[in-house]
């Protein structure tokens, strides 16, 4: 297939909204399968900054102080599961806390069964009344365990941070190579498109690393 036919399939499947609806059906897919609701009520959100390529324009990236890195930043909201629910890509240099706004709106808006959405101190501030009193949203913050150094997995907040490796499996995730964000946005969900496809499809699969494994105590 010529570059030119291919690439526009995926903007214009991506313009259609055809990549979020295949993505949203496999995840309720696999909730159901779980024995789960398929619209989850309580999500987890985080963020990645990652380099932007050359052919990132100056009016969609941004230096992110903190993490020293120029080029855009990743707001990934998943569900209990770790399943992704909404993408949405800034420019490095913009706080989590300014992102927050146009984050939990969009979530607001297409997932309107949501009563609370957990994250770490970057989205905190006055973001947690905002989203009380005008999103009926109780945002938690999931701050480090107090008096641990070092790497220390967070609790419950661990689910996104798998997820953000899960993307990065994907070599072309590694950098950001669009013009636009929702391009950006398009690759990090054909990433998880193809990896929930291998988790539905997988046949003689071993225990499901969607879940804990159970303990001794857990073994019938």
């Amino acid at each position: 297939m010529p570059w030119e036919t291919a690439n526009g399939f995926f903007w214009r499947w991506n313009r259609a909204g055809v990549v979020t609806y295949i993505r949203d059906q496999l995840r309720r897919a696999i909730r159901t399968g779980k024995g789960c609701c398929p619209h989850p009520v309580t999500l987890i959100v985080d963020s990645q900054s990652v380099k932007g390529a050359s052919t990132v324009g100056r009016n969609s990236r941004g230096y992110d102080a903190a993490k020293k890195i120029n080029g855009r930043k990743r707001h990934i909201t998943v569900d209990w599961l770790g399943l992704p629910v909404m993408i949405t890509v800034t420019p490095a240099d913009i706080q989590d806390r300014d992102a927050a706004r146009d984050v939990f709106w969009r979530l607001r808006l297409t997932q309107p069964q949501i009563t609370q959405v957990r994250a770490d101190r970057g989205y905190a501030g006055d973001r947690v009344d905002w989203a009380r009193e005008r999103l009926w949203l109780s945002l938690r913050i999931v701050s480090r365990p107090k008096g641990v150094k070092g790497f220390v997995v967070p609790p419950r907040r661990w689910r996104v941070e798998r997820t953000i490796g899960w993307c990065m499996n994907a070599r072309r995730n590694a950098r950001d190579y669009e013009r636009l964000p929702q391009h950006s946005e398009a690759h990090l969900n054909w990433a998880l498109i193809a990896m929930m496809t291998r988790r539905l499809t997988r046949k003689n699969a071993r225990a499901s690393m969607w879940t804990k494994r159970p303990g001794p105590a857990q073994v019938p």
